[in-house]
């Protein structure tokens, strides 16, 4: 049985909240040696932000501390710590999550150990730190305040308890993960992939985000969708304006109501979206205006019930649009799933989906020059050398096999047509 581990092992550190702690945290992590374990809890679901509210590091013989970067509010000394530890490595499970709002406040790692990432690629079950943990350290990690609004102040003694723990065993963690991949020659592969995460260029917003609303199954016209659209984005300048997750305000099922049952007068209006809402005080005079002009939109101006889709269509009618790729894929995805399997790991890291499915779609692949397709399409130098003798031969492939494609395997095409 794993050993709960129940506090950080060295004590729960005093909660930093001011400059001059802050100060004292760069001066005692200085003095310690290695790699910056670092972890960050925001609050999604309760804020609109991501920002981080709480900031947990750790370094061998510098300490572990817990730090409130609302609190402190010292830009310049986040930015120096970033600078004094830049050419260290810094260790963060499931770093994708963590790194935008680790930036916000100026610390920009250049070189990255990424837990999660590490243990997908060494072929781990089960990557959650919790089960990483378990798994690697043979400790059971307290992990029932994951979910908690940690905006609230004063922050409750548990919680940090919790929070601590994230980086009190991601050192060790950090290199057991290493010993794996070491002994499995993966070493390689995950630098690479750490390296292009943190090279990879911030995500783009997404267009027409209230497309996503929950229940778009029930929308019938465009002029429903205009409503949507419209409150949509007045609930989101709402939200945002009073740092407050958008579903909080009023969720989804309150807005497809609104659209689909249209109220003619406020006092339904306003109930349909009072019945579902955490926030009081909340503009629905101004939101009802914005309702009654989404009514008027012109249907020139209305939004289309489908958009033309920019990217790949689904797999599944690949058959009658494109025969030949359709067989290229099916051949290139079988080969994928046992060279992933071979290698004990997701075939998503093996090799991006998306980037077999755009080789396999082209009229004639250029087989020569695979290698360079499957670089400018993102693939990393590791990947390209182990998938490219199998990909190669799947793309001369001109009959179909007759599969069941798994569940997983379609996430991440297109759903329009």
């Amino acid at each position: 049985m794993p050993e709960p581990l129940l506090a950080p092992r060295a004590g729960l550190p005093e909660l930093v909240t001011t400059p001059d702690e802050l100060r004292e945290v760069i001066h005692q992590l200085k003095a310690g040696s290695g790699p910056i374990a670092i972890d960050a809890e925001r609050a999604s679901g309760y804020r609109y932000s991501q920002r981080a509210y709480l900031i947990q590091i750790f370094r061998r013989g510098g300490g572990l501390h817990l730090i409130d970067p609302v609190e402190t509010d010292a830009p310049e000394l986040w930015r120096e710590m970033g600078n004094e530890f830049a050419d260290q490595e810094w260790i963060i499970h499931a770093s994708t999550q963590d790194l935008p709002c680790l930036r916000e406040v100026g610390l920009q790692p250049k070189r990255l150990f990424d837990t999660e990432l590490g243990g997908r690629i060494a072929g781990c079950e089960r990557v959650g730190l919790g089960p990483l943990a378990e798994s690697l350290l043979d400790l059971s990690l307290a992990k029932e305040h994951s979910a908690v609004d940690w905006s609230i102040r004063p922050l409750k003694e548990e919680w940090l308890k919790y929070a601590a723990l994230d980086v009190d065993v991601l050192i060790d963690l950090r290199d057991k993960v290493e010993e794996l991949l070491r002994s499995q020659g993966k070493l390689e592969w995950a630098l690479q992939d750490f390296a292009a995460i943190l090279n990879a260029p911030p995500a783009a917003p997404k267009k027409d985000g209230w497309r996503r609303t929950s229940g778009m199954h029930k929308v019938r016209d465009r002029l429903m969708l205009a409503i949507i659209r419209d409150l949509w984005a007045a609930r989101n300048e709402f939200a945002q304006e009073i740092d407050i997750a958008a579903g909080r305000v009023f969720n989804d099922d309150a807005l497809v109501e609104v659209a689909t049952k249209r109220p003619k007068v406020i006092n339904d209006f306003a109930h349909i979206l009072t019945k579902r809402t955490r926030v009081t005080g909340q503009p629905i005079e101004k939101w009802f205006d914005v309702y009654r002009a989404a009514l008027l939109t012109p249907v020139e101006d209305q939004p289309e019930l489908r958009v033309p889709s920019t990217g790949l269509p689904p797999v599944k009618i690949w058959s009658t649009r494109n025969a030949p790729g359709y067989a290229r894929v099916t051949h290139a995805r079988a080969a994928m799933a046992e060279l992933a399997e071979s290698q004990l790991m997701p075939t998503e890291n093996l090799i991006s989906p998306e980037v077999v499915r755009r080789v396999a779609w082209a009229p004639a692949p250029n087989l020569d020059d695979l290698g360079s397709q499957l670089a400018e399409l993102g693939a990393r130098p590791w990947q390209i050398e182990l998938v490219t003798p199998a990909l190669r031969l799947a793309m001369t492939q001109t009959e179909p096999l007759i599969v069941e494609l798994p569940e997983a395997a379609t996430e991440g095409e297109s759903e329009a047509e």
